[in-house]
């Protein structure tokens, strides 16, 4: 299957870079899938959700987005984000009490609501249901 340069970056760093058969995010606008090969586009990323990025060999690399953009150009995608974290540095754990505590509290200030939002995505990068 044909690949392409993948870029995920945040504010403070560059968190994973490399080759990707596909990769999935949800947008303001819905889901996107995207493939070598896709047209060029901006799209904003909707925050309290995560983004997949499937490596060569099938490999699936789950990502917690908090805010940001995906861009995409014949030469590669990026994903950036405001802040964002890799499944494998999550505390799933630590995600739960944090979701379950954020959701009882409701979201009533936009503290609560953000708070609510990066357990949602640490818990979907993970592989969990909300």
């Amino acid at each position: 299957m044909a690949q392409m340069q993948v870029d995920l970056v945040s504010v403070e760093r560059q968190i994973w870079s490399g080759e990707a058969e596909m990769v999935v995010a949800r947008t303001t606008d819905g889901d996107i899938g995207v493939m070598p090969g896709h047209a060029p586009l901006l799209a904003e990323l909707k925050e309290g959700f995560a983004a997949r990025i499937i490596e060569p060999g099938g490999n699936v690399l789950g990502v917690a987005v908090h805010g940001g953009f995906l861009s995409v150009t014949k030469e590669k995608v990026s994903i950036l984000a405001e802040a964002a974290d890799l499944s494998d540095e999550i505390d799933v754990a630590k995600a739960k009490a944090a979701y379950d505590t954020a959701r009882a509290a409701g979201a009533e200030t936009a503290e609560a609501l953000a708070e609510l939002r990066r357990a949602r995505a640490q818990l979907l990068a993970t592989g969990q249901d909300v």
